[in-house]
């Protein structure tokens, strides 16, 4: 019985990840920047792990702005 609950936990985890439902912190940076760059942002630089996120500045329309990627992978701009 224990083996098919962690079979079952382990073949979730695999199944969630190959979906993209990943952890921001598992994402390397150049995967973190990609998917930055995928929602329209440029110039992605300062690419740093903090208490709140992983932060970050970019380019959005040509305008600076820092990002916040929290851990369920949601970017979004810092005031």
């Amino acid at each position: 019985m224990r083996t098919s609950t962690i079979y079952r936990a382990a073949l979730f985890v695999a199944l969630a990840m190959g979906f993209g439902f990943s952890p921001a912190h598992a994402l390397t940076r150049e995967e973190l920047t990609a998917k930055i760059q995928a929602a329209g942002y440029s110039q992605v630089k300062d690419v740093k792990s903090t208490a709140e996120g992983t932060t970050a500045k970019a380019l959005k329309d040509g305008k600076p702005v820092m990002l916040v990627v929290d851990s369920s992978g949601q970017i979004k701009e810092r005031n």
